[in-house]
């Protein structure tokens, strides 16, 4: 533990599993906090066999673990529950991602919990929330997206969804959610107040972030698959093939990053057909416009177009490959990638905490 990070001194009890909660507690650790990861005498977490095993566990179980402390409880087992009630005495946060109930029915409820440590902040993730018609339903990332609408509305022109590879229900919903819930909670206790159960639904929270498609909707109807301000209905926010089939993402949403994109596309004469002047977001012109940016795209190369775009500064930039994000010198300059050396799968990548805190 790091004495000068805000979490120096927080316990945390990690009962959770493959990888909102494990995340969760993953970034309590990188602030300071000591995480106990708990694990059945069993198979343990899934995460430990999910994908590629090199000696012991996942590259996946790797990831997400970083900084955790390693223990096995039988929680069926009297003795085993016995001890863990006694670590909640003297712990902070309590983590759990079962479906609701399976506390209760282990004896290590709310309720349970609480009396042995007021002072507790205990977290439940889940699919659905602790109460509603699905509360009992099994989920993943792309059943809460797809219930939330956020799936629906991550669809090319076509209409057909696509699966992103940035898990935003567990993520977002599960990781993010639980982080703000618990330092919340913390607070509250750090200012003299009682422990508290947060109830994150990964589905509740991605609905509460699904912002823009609910501008549309009050605006009077959802947008057309690939025809809304962030979504690809207008050339000024969209990506666009390279000559050597790699992609340039052009962000140039205001005004002034669009006139400068344009002077470097050596089409000055675009200037005006913009979204703040008037152009139709995913009307005709914006996506005659868009055919008209995709041509002008494929006559040079990535690092043709990376190295014109370098000196401007208007929001337009390469879309890098993982391998080349973690090698870029962005990332280099601010400490967030290494090269990391597990005790028993060897060396791998590792990104650092995003989030810096200074004396």
């Amino acid at each position: 533990m790091n004495p000068q990070l805000p979490l120096n001194g927080i316990r945390v009890l990690d009962l959770t599993r493959l990888l909102p909660g494990p995340v969760a507690t993953m970034h309590l650790a990188d602030m300071g906090a000591e995480v106990i990861k708990i694990e059945d005498p069993g198979a343990g977490d899934y995460a430990r066999v999910m994908g590629p095993v090199r000696n012991e566990v996942s590259q996946f179980f790797v990831a997400v673990n970083r900084g955790k402390r390693m223990m096995r409880l039988d929680l069926k087992d009297a003795a085993h529950r016995e001890q863990l009630l006694a670590m909640v005495e003297t712990a902070d946060v309590l983590v759990e991602s079962f479906r609701p109930g399976v506390m209760d029915k282990l004896g290590l409820g709310w309720q349970t919990l609480k009396q042995r440590n007021p002072k507790l902040v205990m977290c439940a993730i889940s699919g659905y929330g602790q109460d509603g018609p699905f509360a009992q339903l099994a989920g993943h990332d792309i059943n809460y997206i797809g219930y939330a609408g956020m799936l629906d509305q991550n669809a090319g022109a076509d209409g057909v969804p696509v699966l992103p590879n940035l898990q935003v229900g567990d993520l977002l919903g599960g990781a993010q959610s639980a982080l703000q819930g618990i330092l919340a909670a913390l607070v509250a206790v750090k200012m003299g107040g009682a422990g508290r159960f947060v109830d994150v639904s990964m589905t509740d929270a991605v609905l509460a972030h699904n912002l823009m498609p609910l501008v549309a909707v009050n605006n009077g109807a959802a947008a057309q698959p690939g025809r809304d301000l962030l979504s690809g209905g207008v050339p000024c926010y969209n990506v666009y093939r390279t000559a050597d089939g790699r992609y340039m993402a052009v962000g140039a949403l205001e005004l002034k990053f669009w006139q400068g994109c344009c002077d470097v596309l050596g089409r000055p004469d675009l200037k005006t057909r913009h979204w703040q002047l008037g152009q139709q977001v995913g009307g005709e012109d914006a996506m005659a416009l868009k055919d008209e940016l995709s041509a002008i795209f494929a006559t040079r190369t990535l690092a043709q177009w990376t190295e014109a775009f370098a000196p401007a500064d208007c929001c337009v930039s390469p879309v890098l490959r993982t391998e080349e994000a973690l090698l870029h010198p962005l990332f280099a300059a601010r400490g967030m990638v290494a090269r990391h050396r597990h005790e028993t799968e060897g060396e791998s990548w590792a990104l650092a905490q995003p989030v810096r805190f200074q004396p």
